[in-house]
């Protein structure tokens, strides 16, 4: 009995890839939480532990939600603070151990290899040097990009220094698709500026499409002119099911809100609104409209869009662009009468398809169980009918939180703490994925190479 329980403590702490993801994300949650509670984060008073750690968990899973005003309410450092989590969270923590590790000439083992893959690639790197490297210059070139153009159009609105100073905050936010903003109302007030709405919606584009799908697109772009260069299949479905996710959302908020919220609104600046809340809402959580202002119709719309999410190994959250493309291949299979899945004539292994029903199943009842808990905790109302309202506001919280997206209906301040907890578990699990939470928890055991006789259920 003793040997068997070493054995099974022993697996249990058995720092295995998916582990160490884990790992490295509570402990730089654990020192943001620290240092968002140190009395110079806040102009007056100081943060307590839950809303530290909410605060902290929202910016490393690059999340948005927030629990009070960034702009106002923090000082320079805490919002120094909340970027510089943001940067480590969009990026992945294990990238920046990695890199310097390699500064300081120390060897990255094999298991650490895997863990990059994982974090960033979901596959194993075979050089971890010089793939790290072309992510932090790919990763900072755009940033910077953004900054300078962001410092050109805000110069219009504010001093050099401001401008400078709100440039890189945003322009760090944007691409790591975390949705925290130091305006009161994200960019609501900048919503007919239209070269704003375009860095914006470029930048949490390039943020959400994935490092593999940036690198690969860059290689295609240099190397256009030889024969064989030409996007993997995986870059490709992410673009194509990324692009026809934001027209097809853009279009329909569109004219849902056309005879509502939009009505005193001219039709340029009402596509572009469409269009921004289509762009932000799979990914980052800024918003140009008041989320409170949309009819049922488009927050259902948002909820669809913020369970979706981003691409695999990008800086956004949600069930992956790739994941909905597979059901969606998966559903005109089964109506084709035909036995795999196909994209771009290419078939989905049996493997892909059953992780993808895995993934969407888990999130699914993840999802409903947190809601359903936060409807017993968050009624505000003293009566049921004057509470029945909340039930769509509290369903979107859960979804953005999942997501990782950021957007409210305002309620996030209205939390209890028993509340704010339970949406820090969902942003957490949002951020790394439940099946990869599921498999750093579990020990380590034999696969069964066996099966059982197959038994006929009458199914549909």
């Amino acid at each position: 009995m003793k040997f068997i329980w070493k054995k099974r403590k022993s697996q249990l702490f058995d720092l295995t890839p998916n582990r160490m993801i884990v790992l490295s994300f509570l402990m730089i949650i654990l020192t943001g939480t620290i240092l968002l509670m140190l009395p110079w984060t806040k102009k007056s008073g100081s943060l307590c532990l839950v809303d530290a750690l909410f605060t902290s968990v929202s910016a490393v899973c690059v999340t948005g939600l927030t629990v009070v005003d960034i702009g106002k309410e923090f000082t320079l450092y805490g919002q120094l603070v909340v970027m510089l989590l943001i940067q480590l969270g969009g990026l992945g923590i294990m990238t920046f151990s990695t890199f310097f590790l390699y500064l300081l000439n120390r060897r990255v083992s094999v298991r650490n290899r895997d863990v990059i893959g994982s974090t960033i690639v979901n596959e194993p790197v075979p050089s971890i040097a010089s793939f790290l490297y072309r992510v932090i210059i790919l990763v900072f070139s755009i940033e910077g990009v953004g900054v300078v153009l962001f410092t050109l159009r805000w110069l219009k609105y504010y001093s050099f220094p401001k401008a400078l100073y709100h440039s890189i905050f945003h322009s760090i936010s944007a691409f790591c698709n975390a949705g925290f903003s130091l305006y009161s109302d994200s960019f609501e007030g900048f919503n007919a500026d239209i070269w704003l709405n375009i860095i914006l919606m470029s930048l949490i584009i390039l943020g959400g499409l994935g490092f593999i799908v940036l690198l690969d697109s860059k290689k295609l772009f240099y190397h256009r002119r030889k024969v064989n260069s030409s996007l993997s299949f995986h870059s490709k479905v992410v673009l194509s099911v990324t692009l026809f996710l934001i027209i097809s959302g853009a279009v329909i908020l569109y004219f849902i809100e056309k005879e509502h919220s939009f009505m005193n609104i001219d039709t340029f600046p009402a596509l572009l609104i469409s269009l921004f809340q289509s762009v932000t809402a799979r990914t980052a959580g800024f918003n140009t409209i008041s989320i409170n202002a949309l009819t049922n119709g488009s927050c259902l719309i948002l909820i669809f869009l913020m369970f979706i999410g981003a691409a695999p190994g990008s800086c956004g959250g949600g069930v992956k662009v790739t994941t909905f493309g597979i059901l969606i291949a998966l559903f005109f299979s089964k109506f084709r009468r035909r036995e795999h899945a196909h994209i771009f004539k290419r078939s989905i292994s049996k493997e892909t398809v059953s992780k993808v029903i895995a993934i969407v199943f888990s999130s699914v009842l993840i999802i409903c169980i947190v809601f359903f808990v936060l409807l017993l905790t968050e009624q505000w109302a003293q009566d049921a009918q004057n509470n029945r309202g909340n039930f769509i506001k509290i369903l979107f919280e859960a979804f953005s939180a999942f997501g990782t997206v950021g957007l409210s209906m305002g309620v996030t301040t209205q939390l209890t703490k028993i509340g704010r907890l339970l949406i820090i578990l969902l942003m957490f699990i949002g951020r790394l994925g439940p099946l990869t939470l599921a498999v750093a928890l579990s020990q380590k055991g034999k696969i069964m190479k066996y099966r059982y006789a197959e038994g006929e259920i009458k199914v549909g």
